[in-house]
């Protein structure tokens, strides 16, 4: 779709006023003339679609044919993800605003009005949230037998075994702080639960003291009720009972201030901006200072203050005056708080309520019981693809592994993004280390979140003489690329693991990714060329068979969307089908309008944000945007692309996304084994496009709707159809 000047007659760009400023476009606007590319109305606004995310996840909570444990993890999941959203995207506009910036994004919207319309859609979903967890959830786990007891509800003899119990282990642990002409307003660390108790002392005058619960403790504290006795019936029954960690602590505030009477209590959390700025030119040592960034976020500015909805006006002003915010960043919730505080419900032991385990598959060639050849024979052979969690990761470290030990293994290069605090990959590296190989790794210090695990496995490889890189300064190094290099013979031949995923175990049972082992020469070249370039000089641009960001990617990806509108005007047909976790890359989306206006089917996977507006008329309407959220994150990114039949499929770490295509080094790689493209295509791709089970499906304003029919037999569940493949453990007895 090409842009016009006013000048030319065409629209000029119009600004949004607010979220609700979104006129829908008509057909006439499409067919009677050419709409701006810049048109506001084009496009969905990054947060919002980001915050319609997390409804599709509350789904799932929301779903009753899930196990009842499964939808409290899913409850859980909603929390942490909001508060990952407030500390980076929220206070990412707040920066904006204080800034003075006023500038709109592609969607119209301003930093202010972004502001407001994220804290309208927060609180609708936060209704929800509660709503599904005291309506649903609480009901349905007291029926399975596991009794969540407020301290009412406690027993005389109960209440006092309870009460040695927090002398005996809790008690120890707390600290009040107080808050008065003789005390400061004490720091509020980001995330942590707290109690904000209004204590009357010995002269009648009402005193603010603040409690932090500690982390380091249980939140679930099990209680010794073999029966559990109905308030309105005679009906007993066994259960396992428990009581949250803070409503017990309130119960006995008494305890920490004798003498003095414990008027109310009432919990809260404070939401810090969690953004490490790091400025890297001025940084001599990038380790020291990620270090200092993560110890100043717990000291950022508060974004967000959410508080029982009890809590009185007093109590709630001195809150808000000392962390200096506005009644905007106050949220006043009916529930458990933090709804992420949930995710210890699901910790609980009872399997019966939870999703079925199951076995990963090992590909027979790189299982060690059944292959008949090593791994480095079965990669020369031909390219082997492993699609996690229905694949194990093993492989992955079993392939390290064996390099580590081979006397014939000359180096092993790595890029290590989130590899986490138990990590037998970076365990073979030390291993390859003290066997006399050459150890390079790429860790990347700057992974939100996972900084001081990466710091800790840095320092632990320097330590054993691993030459160990941080990156490149501006760049995020987000590549998922292993090499070993072996002499075989006379020559040297370069073995290659390439994903979509992270290298770590935990994640790899969590999320669907693919992974893909060879040993082609172009692409050993090309993962040669990019350790170079990560480690030391180079400005080469022209990569073999890799699409590597900020490098060529970009440029790579707009020939071969154009590609396909070539081959769609020349009658030879154009399809286009994109899995990915995001798409908000402004060119991207509008080269997707210009390639659905030429007659391109275009099919768009895209499991959380997408800016992109599905079935305008005349604009999109040969676009279908499918959202799938299911038991397993959706994590792989895969491109295909028909090309008049001579099909080619692409995989890797980036989504479109500025990020991923300017501010990080991505990479991402052919599938060019006529079988496992044809496995990619066929198994893969058209089962997620054939789900009409956990498949949402985008509306041009920007709703997602589930599929309409009834289940039947015939509905195709894509990721149960994957597990089904394999052989699930069955459930003990």
């Amino acid at each position: 779709m090409t842009s016009r000047s006013s000048a030319d007659g065409a629209e000029p760009k119009r600004t949004a006023k607010s979220a609700e400023d979104f006129s829908p476009i008509h057909a006439s606007d499409g067919h009677s003339k050419q709409i701006s590319a810049d048109d506001f109305r084009l496009y969905i606004n990054r947060e919002l679609s980001l915050l319609s995310f997390q409804n599709r996840v509350l789904e799932e909570s929301e779903d009753a044919s899930n196990p009842l444990l499964e939808r409290f993890k899913f409850l859980s999941i909603v929390g942490s993800n909001m508060e990952e959203f407030f500390m980076v995207r929220v206070a990412g506009l707040k920066q904006q605003l204080e800034a003075g910036t006023v500038v709109s994004g592609p969607d119209g919207l301003s930093p202010n009005h972004q502001l407001m319309a994220v804290r309208k859609e927060s609180m609708a979903l936060y209704a929800r949230a509660y709503n599904c967890l005291s309506a649903e959830l609480l009901p349905a786990l007291q029926k399975a037998g596991i009794a969540i007891i407020g301290y009412d509800d406690l027993l005389p003899d109960e209440r006092s075994q309870l009460r040695q119990y927090f002398i005996q282990n809790i008690f120890p642990v707390l600290t009040p702080l107080a808050f008065d002409p003789g005390h400061p307003f004490p720091h509020i660390s980001n995330l942590s639960l707290n109690l904000a108790a209004l204590i009357k002392d010995t002269k009648g005058e009402e005193r603010f003291a603040r409690l932090k619960v500690p982390d380091s403790l249980p939140q679930l504290v099990p209680l010794d009720r073999a029966i559990t006795r109905s308030p309105r019936t005679e009906e007993t029954s066994r259960s396992q009972s428990f009581m949250w960690l803070d409503d017990l602590i309130s119960a006995n505030l008494d305890a920490l201030f004798p003498g003095m009477s414990v008027v109310e209590s009432h919990p809260f959390q404070v939401t810090r901006d969690a953004e490490v700025e790091i400025q890297e030119w001025e940084a001599e040592d990038l380790l020291e200072t990620t270090e200092e960034g993560i110890r100043q976020r717990r000291f950022g500015d508060v974004v967000r203050l959410v508080v029982d909805l009890t809590m009185p006006t007093r109590l709630l002003e001195i809150l808000v005056s000392n962390l200096e915010i506005g009644p905007e960043d106050v949220y006043r919730l009916e529930g458990r708080l933090p709804l992420s505080s949930l995710k210890c419900v699901y910790a609980i032991d009872r399997p019966d309520l939870k999703d079925l385990p199951f076995l990963p598959n090992i590909p027979t060639a790189l299982n060690p019981d059944t292959q008949d050849e090593d791994t480095f024979a079965a990669i020369r052979r031909r390219d082997i693809l492993v699609h996690h969690p229905f694949d194990s990761f093993q492989p992955v470290v079993n392939f390290l592994n064996l390099a580590a030990r081979d006397p014939h293994v000359l180096a092993i290069k790595m890029t290590l993004y989130r590899v986490g605090n138990k990590s037998p990959v970076v365990e073979a590296l030390l291993a390859a280390m003290e066997n006399g190989k050459q150890v390079a790794v790429l860790v990347e210090l700057k992974a939100r979140f996972d900084e001081e695990s990466n710091i800790e496995w840095a320092k632990a490889l320097e330590r054993e003489g691993v030459h160990v890189v941080y990156g490149l300064i501006g760049l995020k190094i987000h590549s998922k690329v292993a090499l070993v290099v072996r002499r075989e013979g006379e020559a040297i031949r370069r073995y290659v693991h390439l994903a979509t995923g992270n290298y770590n175990p935990v994640t790899a049972h969590l999320y669907t990714d693919l992974g893909l082992f060879t040993c082609n020469e172009e692409i050993g070249s090309d993962v040669t060329d990019l350790f170079n370039y990560l480690t030391g000089y180079s400005a080469k641009k022209d990569y073999r068979k890799l699409l590597v960001s900020p490098i060529n990617m970009q440029d790579r990806f707009e020939s071969l969307i154009r590609r396909e509108i070539e081959h769609q005007r020349a009658g030879r047909g154009g399809h286009l089908i994109f899995k990915m976790n995001a798409l908000v890359e402004e060119w991207c989306i509008r080269l997707l309008y210009e390639a659905s206006q030429a007659g391109v089917r275009i099919d768009l996977l895209v499991r959380s944000i997408c800016c992109l507006r599905p079935g305008l008329p005349g604009i999109s309407e040969n676009i279908k945007v499918t959202s799938i959220v299911g038991r397993f994150l959706e994590h792989s990114r895969i491109f295909y692309f028909r090309n008049a039949g001579n099909e080619e499929i692409y995989a890797g770490s980036a989504d479109m996304m500025p990020r991923n295509l300017y501010r990080r080094v991505e990479v991402i790689f052919p599938i060019e084994d006529p079988r496992l493209l044809r496995f990619v295509r066929d198994e893969l791709l058209e089962s997620y496009l054939s789900d009409c089970v956990k498949a949402r499906y985008m509306q041009p304003d920007g709703r997602y709707v589930r599929c309409q029919h009834e289940h039947t037999e015939q509905c195709i569940n894509a990721q149960q159809q994957f597990l089904a493949r394999k052989s699930p453990l069955e459930r003990s007895s």
